[in-house]
């Protein structure tokens, strides 16, 4: 596997059908067929390089996907209409009525959701522990566990998975690791570490202009294909499926995507630093106070560094709000949730993108009420960003 997984996009070429450096956009929700044989065997999925719906697939849809998969180091890979459009079918496609999942508990809120009070609908139990200590993530699998999830680096605390510990652990019990990778592009390839699937929300940094929603599931051609199958595939029958139009303009954004995540860690490395200097307390995959440095350190394609999320601990929601409200009013970011835009997002996740988790259970696993998720910027002077920042945090009384 190759520690440059940028380079493996880079090598994919596509031409137009007129020639264009662009591929051609398939603005067509239904395709035609020479031969009724042709169309009955692309029903039952034998024909390869037919196109039946676009709810099935579409040429653009499969030049993101196969741009995907070349980067998460995977044979191939579905793209879809949102994040949750990808993890939700993915276990659905793994799981019935009766079985099980181990999941992380800190999670992204909307994850959390599906398998705390949704999955249960399907008879599918999920148990959340601490995904940092691998012995209580065995102790947690039954003999009706099928699937073993995490985020590479977590949403919103920043806890990282020992990706090849969970694997081994997976394959010990025959598992299925499913890993979201949303956070950390590039600077984690999962498959490489023994993840099955890899999931994205495309929506944050791999598209990068918080213009449009997205997913992609990476992982086998078997496994794909399951996904697709018109019978009994959760891609196809749950319908979350990417319009062409946006398939085409994410495949655009992602050939910056190197630049970008590089001058994203580079800023965050920068802040980070200079907020645990300042005595706040700072949570960063790059500062060596952070349980995980050196396990991301072993994990990681070094060019791309540490991601761009960082959170600090104000110590309140109301000191929280009014932070983040200073900085939105001195143009140094967005009150936002979501992450991967140019401009820095901040948000209080307790009270927004982490809301749908209990009180209680968020303050067991140390989501505390004046936490801030940073998602830093493309800022081309960070340090003046600093400075600014800086003023913000005591005009307000954190500094």
């Amino acid at each position: 596997m190759s520690n440059h997984p940028a380079n493996r996009i880079q090598d994919l070429q596509y031409f137009g059908e007129f020639g264009g450096v662009n591929p051609s956009i398939s603005d067509s929700s239904t395709y035609t067929f020479l031969s009724a044989k042709t169309m009955f065997d692309t029903f039952e999925g034998n024909a390869d390089g037919c196109y039946l719906y676009s709810r099935h697939s579409s040429p653009s849809n499969l030049y993101l996907g196969e741009a995907l998969a070349a980067m998460e180091g995977t044979e191939t890979a579905n793209v879809t209409a949102t994040g949750m459009g990808a993890i939700v079918p993915a276990l659905l496609q793994l799981c019935k009525a009766g079985e099980h999942i181990v999941s992380s508990r800190t999670i992204y809120g909307g994850t959390y959701a599906f398998l705390k009070n949704f999955a249960p609908r399907f008879q599918i139990s999920t148990s959340f522990v601490d995904i940092t200590k691998l012995d209580t993530v065995e102790a947690a699998i039954t003999s009706n566990t099928k699937v073993l999830y995490c985020e590479s680096v977590s949403n919103p605390l920043l806890e990282v998975a020992d990706i090849k510990a969970l694997s081994t652990l997976a394959k010990k019990h025959g598992l299925q690791l499913l890993v979201d990778n949303t956070f950390s592009p590039l600077s984690i390839s999962p498959a490489s570490l023994g993840a099955d699937v890899v999931l994205h929300s495309l929506t944050k940094f791999i598209n990068g202009s918080s213009d449009t929603m997205g997913g992609v599931m990476c992982g086998t051609q078997d496994f794909i294909n399951e996904l697709r199958n018109v019978n009994d595939g959760a891609s196809m029958l749950l319908g979350a499926s990417m319009d062409s139009l946006r398939a085409a303009s994410i495949l655009k954004n992602l050939r910056t995507l190197h630049i970008r995540i590089k001058q994203h860690s580079k800023n965050a490395l920068f802040l980070a630093e200079k907020f645990e200097q300042d005595g706040l307390k700072t949570v960063y995959p790059g500062l060596p106070s952070h349980p995980s440095h050196e396990l991301f350190k072993n994990m990681m394609n070094n060019e791309y560094g540490f991601g761009g999320m960082l959170t600090i601990d104000v110590g309140s929601l109301d000191k929280a709000n009014e932070l983040m409200e200073l900085m939105q009013e001195r143009n140094l970011g967005y009150l936002a949730v979501s992450l991967g835009f140019y401009k820095t997002l901040f948000s209080a996740p307790g009270s927004s993108t982490s809301s749908e988790i209990p009180e209680e259970e968020q303050q067991e696993m140390g989501l505390s009420d004046g936490l801030i998720r940073f998602s830093i910027g493309l800022d081309n002077d960070i340090e003046r960003t600093y400075r600014m920042m800086k003023e913000c945090m005591k005009e307000v009384g954190v500094l």
